[in-house]
């Protein structure tokens, strides 16, 4: 018998579909669903795992926080145990007789080490096992499957140890500093503060962007327009560009105010090819759907969801360039009876040579790309992803777009004055992938010597701007410049920022408590990108079979070693900054009673309310969701004037709510939960 092992159900069902040849039947043992059909007179079966099935972790006497110093877990060995047991039970089932196992997971560091695991604990099951491959695809379609199954490779153990490498060292990390910061801040429970090997230096970079835009101090320039019209109107700027002294500005501005007409200098007309845009990678796929709208998790889980469905390629690839064995022609053919015939229509009969190429090149799986056109109507949120990836592979494959820009030099009042325009000839890749938008406007027909009106002189003062605040796609594209993480697990450590209450809104702001906690590791190499980059090379070396994984994890416990020793002095100092930090951030505004602070806090019974910091003297107390997430605001009611925070839940929009039950605006009112008062509380 032959034992198929998927990442997943959905691919476990698919992929048994495919090499059946759709005569495959569903069995259950327990509650697993296991495919099974008959191929070359064998049977075979198909079984879909939920990702890791064995988690790693301190054995369970090391689990008490309070009573065990965090540097103890520095040397401790973490265990492996079994998170999904009934999953387990169905594959101990499966080997009773000894099976041919492939394995069929993702072809990546993550998807080797699931498989390898799962390979080590059926070996626990029936030893006898001996025959064992693997199968690598970039896509779940009907070509990339019989193709991969009938060239079964070995499985990469250096692949799965870099993987299992990463999987220890962010435990350890994780745990030791978690529960040192915790502990110290006295931030237990759910109020828990958490620190990572990747997480906190990403964190960084949000922090020192903050601090940038909070500190910048705006200076003062002027610049001098000609407001000019030749059938449309159009602004010219004074040659000069950016006066940073108002004197000389206004000087000239005084000169000519006053000007009626401009004559044309010189005109310079280039005509130039614009390419198109590289295949799309990890990164930059997540950047394009950011722009759209989509959080880099969100985008990622629907690129998995496109993945598993068999209508796009692998969703977590470094590569931006086609591999020579993609059947480009083949794509198109399904694509042309979709939605997308004319754009089909359009790279097949005037499209580029040669698909265009980026500078990273990888052969474990090709760019993301379109492979199949939807049987089913998609949600609207896979609707626009799945047009996104479709229009850039489009767009890698149509013929440069051409445009002229127009650059002109006036004379007003004897003054030299400039200005450039842009008109798109042939537009070709950019009507294609109708995402970038062109900001230059185009000019009028202009000749050397021609006179125009001046409408009006201006001269505008304006300030310099801070720097602009990390966007989710930006993030993304500076963690991979600074080698924070992998393609695999960026978006996830964005997600983990949001959960742990660290940064807040579409585009990431750093909470009071998360400025603390990077403050706290200020001199710290767990904030520094560079330790964290160095630990990356080590485990790609170990990938590559240069370094062993034994190694590698040692040499990062030396590195927490000597973390812990920079930290441990200054635990007072932590402690205080910290819980200063949290009560700013649990603060709503002032009590309409006294005219103290309002903050969130957690009754004994673990109910959150909002209480008055009067209290014991002024008891004034609101209730809250019990549910979901809350984000302090700086708004106020503006029928009632209290306070008014944002509460979000999974799968719904968040909304504002007015903390006082008696608003008569209040839409959305929460249950008074029992015993929510100040006198059996504790503050969080």
């Amino acid at each position: 018998m032959k034992l198929v092992i998927c990442e997943k159900n959905i691919a476990a069902r698919r992929i048994a579909y495919i090499l059946s040849g759709g005569d495959v039947k569903s069995t259950h043992l327990g509650k697993i669903p296991v495919y099974t059909f008959i191929k070359n007179n064998e049977p075979w079966s198909v079984i879909g795992l939920k990702g890791h099935i064995i988690n790693l972790d301190y054995p369970s006497s090391f689990n008490q926080w309070t009573k065990i110093a965090p540097r103890e877990l520095i040397d401790i060995e973490p265990v492996k145990k079994v998170s999904e047991k009934g999953i387990a039970s169905a594959l101990q089932t499966l080997v009773a007789e000894p099976p041919s196992l492939i394995v069929a997971t993702d072809f990546d560091r993550e998807g080797e080490l699931i498989g390898v695991e799962v390979v080590n604990l059926l070996r626990e099951y029936n030893p006898g096992i001996a025959e064992m491959r693997r199968s690598r695809f970039s896509a779940i379609t009907p070509y990339e499957i019989t193709t991969a199954f009938e060239n079964l490779t070995d499985i990469d153990f250096n692949l799965s140890s870099a993987g299992e490498a990463r999987q220890i060292i962010d435990l350890v990390w994780g745990a030791v500093l978690t529960r040192f910061i915790s502990l110290t801040s006295r931030q237990l429970g759910r109020d828990f503060l958490s620190i990572g090997r990747v997480q906190s230096p990403t964190l960084a970079l949000l922090v020192q962007r903050e601090k940038e835009i909070k500190h910048f101090i705006p200076t003062p320039y002027w610049t001098l327009i000609g407001r000019l019209q030749k059938g449309v109107v159009f602004d010219t700027t004074h040659e000069h560009g950016v006066f940073r002294e108002e004197q000389p500005a206004q000087e000239l501005y005084a000169k000519i105010k006053s000007c009626t007409q401009a004559r044309v200098k010189t005109v310079k007309q280039v005509i130039a090819n614009e390419h198109p845009p590289a295949p799309f990678n990890t990164t930059s796929f997540i950047q394009a759907a950011s722009y759209l709208g989509f959080s880099a998790a969100k985008a990622m889980s629907i690129a998995e969801d496109l993945y598993m469905a068999g209508l796009t390629s692998y969703p977590r690839t470094d590569n931006t360039v086609y591999p020579p064995s993609l059947n480009i022609g083949a794509i198109l053919q399904k694509l042309a009876g979709a939605e997308f015939s004319k754009e089909v229509q359009e790279v097949q009969t005037n499209g580029r040579s040669y698909p265009t190429r980026g500078k990273q090149q990888t052969t474990d799986h090709p760019p993301i790309h379109p492979v199949d056109a939807p049987s089913k109507k998609l949600s609207a949120d896979q609707a626009n992803i799945y047009e996104l990836i479709c229009r850039r592979f489009f767009a890698t494959l149509a013929k440069d777009a051409v445009s002229e820009t127009t650059d002109a030099w006036f004379d007003i009042g004897g003054e030299p004055f400039v200005a450039s325009g842009y008109r798109l000839i042939e537009s070709h890749w950019k009507q294609l992938y109708p995402y970038f938008k062109e900001k230059k406007k185009t000019l009028p027909g202009l000749t050397e010597g021609d006179v125009i009106e001046v409408q009006q002189i201006l001269l505008k003062e304006d300030n310099t701007k801070p720097p602009k605040r990390y966007t989710q796609g930006t993030l993304i594209a500076k963690m991979e410049q600074l080698a924070l993480g992998t393609k695999s697990t960026r978006h996830e450590i964005i997600s983990k920022l949001y959960s742990r209450k660290y940064v807040t809104g579409s585009t990431p702001i750093p909470t009071s408590t998360a400025i603390a906690v990077v403050d706290a590791l200020v001199n710290c190499d767990v904030v520094k990108p560079e330790m964290t980059a160095r630990l990356e090379n080590d485990m790609n070396e170990i990938a590559e079979g240069k370094k062993t994984l034994e190694a590698t994890v040692r040499e990062s416990r030396e590195m927490l070693t000597k973390v812990m020793q920079e930290l441990e002095p200054e635990k007072e100092k932590i402690k205080q900054n910290i819980t200063d930090a949290v009560r700013a951030q649990n603060t709503i505004g002032t009590c309409p009673l006294c005219g103290k602070p309002l903050v969130v806090r957690v009754s004994k019974k673990k109910k959150r309310f909002v209480g008055c910091t009067g209290y014991p003297d002024c008891k004034n107390t609101y209730s809250l969701p019990q549910q979901g997430g809350l984000t302090m605001t700086t708004k106020t009611c503006d029928v009632c004037h209290s306070p008014i925070v944002q509460v979000k839940m999974k799968g719904r929009r968040a909304w504002d709510l007015c903390i006082n039950p008696a608003c008569p605006k209040k839409t959305k009112k929460a249950p008074q939960p029992p015993g929510d008062t100040p006198e059996g509380n504790t503050s969080s």
